[in-house]
């Protein structure tokens, strides 16, 4: 006992109740007015405070393909704080943040439904749950605070306002204009927006504020004294305020009272009329959502009568509760859809109307292999996975296939899909520039809203990591088998051509993987620190003297001769420098040598990447033979080729993130690769 009050002693100290009585800040409606006059902010709209709180968490700028872009940081730093996390997707972001913008500025989409369109698994949920998570905490901050108001009861409790409306509604009509104009002129300056009084009461409020009104002979200011107590409101999804979600069932089981609220039968007897506004209950999605932001998930399937109410929430932010008159409500109404039910819409002809009251905004897939390697790296990585090693590039080459599923095939002839991939992920090739780049993703206006979904991808990584329990780590070969296995199961796959063309871009990415660890062994073979340097040291005396006209020394002979044709062309080849390309490009290696020096700087072929390959492979294939790598295979390796082969495997686990175990079996694969033959890099 005396140790469990010990640790209550300890976390007692540390409690602070500063934080929580300014949270449950209550006072009376001229203390609210002098909180407006301090931070006016606290009266904005709902889209006013959705586009301030992304805003809040600060932007950068970025460049795509020549085009600044800006980078939202909510959507980044936020979201990887709560485990969630928004790749690829910048351009879509920008949109949908603009159309906030817009619409808090009251240029016309506050009158919308947005509407997140895309594929499955495209992230269209994780951006509205992190839209409302981001609210409740926005609302939680001095500078995202809002307030609505309650009313005493008979028994002197206070009963809240059911739909949290703003206190200024508060105000009689005759005395808004004066009192935001008093606000406006003498409340703390610069504020981005005007104090507006928009809407009015709730039938509720409406009703209380009538009674209560009487009670005073009509002093409105005597009654708000006496009657009214303003709240700090604390948006919360749990606790139904400020924030909604509204999810579809099936059409015999919907009914529209879940979003405008129903009558509440047993207080019928209680107050002897269901159209009295206390026998009602104001809990309804568009209701409680008021002041926030509601959630239609998979909005388009829902029945028409639904959509109806829509078309007045957007367009007039107005709702109609059964036996009373239209509610003004003001929130952000954000619907998502998948492709299919969007082509229902558009060949609707009876949805016409709410086609014009909605902003679509594409989610596509992503199309960037590094952004579609990070959705899967923040669950799957050594560190996250228990008792198991991911071996190098086992989520690359998944996240490979994903993308390439979703690539249109190039027009270009001579450029295949992979290579777009390659493109696509900022890589430099012969031929193309950004400019072409631009043209290919203009030329592929779908793209990205097809093909296979990230959910999939993490599916089968999961089955791989449970399916081999005896197996300390998990390699590229391991998944892909899952992919593949899965594909016949899919319920995504229409036919037999996407089935086929699906498995054959499975070979692509086998082939691909096949290059990257055979350049991965030929590099740790040839990482032998001082023969790279000898040997850039050569080639660089031969360089030079071929671009200067000159002889070189024999270092050993001490005797004058031509330079070496035959080793520069074995260096220059391994990076595909043609014959017609060889003095361009030993120029500008000179070049780049002399720009150094003019800047105090020494040389060193590390700094120059594509040198260093040539460099590395020029090794390699001087010092494969001394090393036998083939000979693994056959499992007859003496004592020094398995010396200089743990020398290698111990390379691959320092520089390249390989354990014992999964070292030995990319050097076996690649062993395997050249006893049949294929030394040839690519």
């Amino acid at each position: 006992m005396a140790a469990a009050a010990a640790i209550l002693d300890s976390i007692r100290s540390q409690i602070d109740l500063t934080d929580y009585k300014k949270l449950h800040w209550e006072g009376s409606f001229q203390d609210y007015l002098n909180t407006v006059l301090a931070q006016p902010a606290v009266t904005r709209t709902a889209y006013q405070r959705l586009y301030d709180m992304v805003m809040s968490h600060g932007t950068e700028d970025i460049y795509e393909n020549k085009d600044k872009l800006t980078r939202f940081k909510f959507f980044t730093d936020f979201a990887a704080r709560h485990g969630d996390g928004i790749y690829g997707l910048d351009r879509s972001l920008m949109q949908l943040v603009n159309t906030f913008k817009s619409a808090a500025l009251g240029y016309g989409t506050e009158r919308r439904v947005i509407l997140l369109h895309g594929p499955v698994g495209s992230a269209k949920s994780t951006i509205a749950r992190l839209l409302k998570r981001g609210l409740e905490e926005y609302s939680r901050t001095d500078e995202g605070m809002l307030f609505s108001f309650s009313w005493k009861g008979p028994d002197g409790t206070w009963v809240k306002d059911p739909m949290h409306g703003e206190p200024l509604q508060l105000v009689p009509e005759e005395y808004r204009a004066e009192l935001v104009g008093r606000l406006n002129e003498n409340g703390a300056k610069p504020y981005a927006y005007e104090v507006r009084i928009k809407g009015d009461l709730s039938p509720f409020s409406r009703y209380e504020y009538a009674t209560r009104l009487q009670k005073y002979d009509g002093d409105w200011l005597k009654m708000l004294d006496n009657e009214v107590r303003v709240y700090r409101m604390l948006l919360s999804e749990k606790d139904r305020v400020g924030i909604g979600t509204f999810q579809p069932k099936d059409e015999k089981n919907q009914d529209s009272t879940e979003l405008t609220g129903d009558i509440n039968y047993r207080k019928i007897a209680e107050y002897g009329s269901d159209s009295d506004p206390r026998a009602f209950n104001f809990d309804g999605e568009l209701n409680i959502a008021n002041r926030g932001i509601v959630e239609f998930i998979e909005v388009l399937k829902l029945d028409v009568a639904f959509l109806y109410d829509l078309l007045g929430a957007s367009q007039e932010h107005k709702i109609k509760p059964k036996k009373f008159a239209q509610t003004d409500i003001d929130e952000v109404i954000l619907g998502h859809t998948n492709e299919p039910e969007y082509r229902r819409l558009q060949n609707n002809e009876f949805m016409e109307a709410l086609r014009d009251r909605t902003v679509k905004i594409d989610i596509p897939y992503v199309t960037r292999l590094r952004d579609e390697v990070k959705i899967y790296e923040k669950d799957y990585s050594t560190a996250k996975v228990r008792g198991k090693h991911i071996a190098p590039h086992t989520v690359e080459v998944a996240a490979m296939w994903a993308v390439l599923t979703r690539l249109t095939p190039p027009k270009h002839a001579s450029l295949s899909v992979l290579q777009k991939l390659k493109l696509y992920n900022g890589k430099t090739m012969p031929g193309f520039t950004e400019d072409n780049v631009i043209e290919l993703k203009r030329d592929a206006v779908a793209e990205g809203m097809t093909g296979i979904s990230p959910r999939y991808i993490q599916d089968k990584i999961s089955n791989a990591l449970v399916a081999h329990p005896d197996e300390d780590n998990i390699n590229p070969f391991m998944v892909m088998k899952e992919l593949e296995d899965g594909l016949r199961h899919h319920s995504l796959i229409k036919d037999e051509d996407q089935y086929r063309h699906y498995k054959e871009l499975l070979s692509v990415v086998r082939e691909e993987y096949e290059d990257i660890v055979k350049n991965e062994v030929q590099r740790a073979i040839a990482a032998d620190e001082d023969a790279l340097v000898r040997l850039c040291g050569n080639y660089m005396d031969n360089v030079k003297a071929y671009t200067q006209r000159e002889k070189v020394r024999d270092r050993y002979t001490g005797n004058y001769g031509e330079p070496d044709e035959r080793l520069m062309r074995s260096v220059e080849e391994k990076i595909d420098i043609p014959e017609g390309r060889k003095d361009d490009f030993r120029r500008e290696i000179m070049n780049y040598i002399g720009a150094l020096a003019i800047d105090g700087k020494k040389f060193d072929y590390k700094t120059n990447e594509r040198l260093q390959k040539a460099l590395e492979l020029k090794l390699f294939e001087d010092q494969k033979d001394s090393i036998k790598l083939s000979s693994i295979v056959s499992n007859v390796v003496d004592k020094a080729t398995q010396e200089k082969i743990d020398v290698v495997k111990s390379r691959l686990i320092r520089n390249y993130g390989y354990n014992e175990s999964s070292a030995t079996d990319v050097l076996n694969f690649v062993a395997s690769i050249f006893a049949r033959g294929n030394p040839k890099p690519k």
